[in-house]
C-alpha cells in the first residue's frame, strides 16, 4: 500500500482526455500532468492539441479523434499504443453543451416544444456514443492487463432537472431555456457508468463519474448571481475546482471505488 502522498501519484501512467481543449478539459489535463501522467491531449483540431500538449509538459502529446466515429477511436488508440504502449486512465469529457447562434431565435428554439432533433441527435452522438466508444475501444486495453480507471464526466443536470428561472433576465424575460438534450445525455453518463463498472469490476477496471458544477466563465452578471443564490457556498465553481476530484478517481487513493458518483457542485444538489 501507498503512503500519502505516493498514492495520489500517477507517475508514468498513460491518461486520455477527450474534449481536452474545453475550459474544464485543459484543468483535467494540467491536473493529470501535475500528478506526473503523460497525458494524451484529445480534441478534434490535432495542430492545437499539440500546442496545449506542449506546454503541459514532454510526456504529454497531442492527438486528434472524432469520438462520433469508431475508426477514429480505433485509430486514436492504436497511435498511444506505438507511443506508450498501454493506456491507464481514460477521462471522457468530451461534450456538447447548446449554443444557440441566433440569440433571437434562441428562446423560441431552445423550447422543449420546438428543440431540433439534429440538435438532439448531435448530443447523443458525442456525450453519449462518444462516451460509449472510447470506453470499449480505449478501455479494453486496460481490461487487457487487468487495471485501470475510467471517469466519465457528467454534470448537475445529469442529478436534477435544470433550474429555468436561472436564465431570466432582470427585466423578467427568458434569455433562452435549458434545452432537453444535455440534462438527458448527462443522466445517460451516470447509467452507464454504473453499467460498466459493475461489468468490468472483475477485470480490475474502475468507472466512476465525476459530475461539476456551472463553472464561472464570462456569463450575464444576472446568471452568475442567480446561480451563486441557488448554491449553499454561494459561487460557481472555478475552472481548477475540479483538479482534486480527477486526481483522486484517477489514482490508487480511489482504488475500491466503482460505480460511484462524485459530485463536486458547490452544494448545489444538497437542497
Amino acid at each position: 500500500m501507498d503512503t500519502f502522498p505516493e498514492i495520489f501519484s500517477l507517475k508514468n501512467k498513460v491518461a486520455v482526455v477527450t474534449g481536452a481543449l474545453g475550459l474544464i478539459g485543459k484543468n483535467h489535463c494540467q491536473a493529470l500532468a501535475e500528478a506526473g501522467a503523460n497525458v494524451i491531449v484529445c480534441d478534434l483540431d490535432e495542430s492545437k492539441c499539440k500546442s496545449f500538449a506542449s506546454d503541459l509538459s514532454e510526456r504529454s502529446i497531442g492527438l486528434s479523434a472524432d469520438i462520433t466515429k469508431k475508426e477514429s477511436v480505433i485509430e486514436l488508440r492504436d497511435r498511444i499504443l506505438r507511443k506508450f504502449k498501454t493506456i491507464d486512465i481514460l477521462v471522457n469529457n468530451a461534450a456538447i453543451n447548446d449554443m444557440f447562434e441566433n440569440p433571437q431565435a434562441a428562446v423560441s428554439q431552445s423550447k422543449f416544444e420546438n428543440y431540433p432533433l439534429e440538435l438532439w441527435q448531435k448530443s447523443l452522438d458525442v456525450n453519449v456514443t462518444g462516451m460509449f466508444l472510447c470506453s470499449q475501444v480505449l478501455g479494453f486495453e486496460m481490461v487487457k492487463k487487468e487495471k485501470g480507471s475510467i471517469i466519465n464526466i457528467s454534470s448537475t443536470y445529469g442529478i436534477v432537472g435544470p433550474d429555468q428561472s436561472l436564465y431570466n433576465k432582470p427585466d423578467g424575460s427568458q434569455s433562452f431555456y435549458k434545452s432537453p438534450a444535455y440534462p438527458v445525455t448527462k443522466g445517460a453518463v451516470i447509467s452507464f457508468t454504473r453499467f460498466l463498472a459493475a461489468y468490468w469490476g472483475n477485470k480490475g477496471v474502475r468507472v466512476n463519474t465525476l459530475s461539476p458544477g456551472g463553472v464561472e466563465n464570462n456569463q450575464d452578471e444576472y446568471f452568475i448571481n442567480n446561480y451563486s443564490k441557488k448554491t449553499p457556498l454561494g459561487r460557481m465553481a472555478k475552472p481548477t475546482d475540479y483538479k482534486g476530484a480527477l486526481i483522486f478517481l484517477a489514482s490508487d487513493a480511489s482504488e475500491y471505488m466503482t460505480g460511484a458518483n462524485l459530485v463536486v457542485d458547490g452544494g448545489w444538489t444538497a437542497w
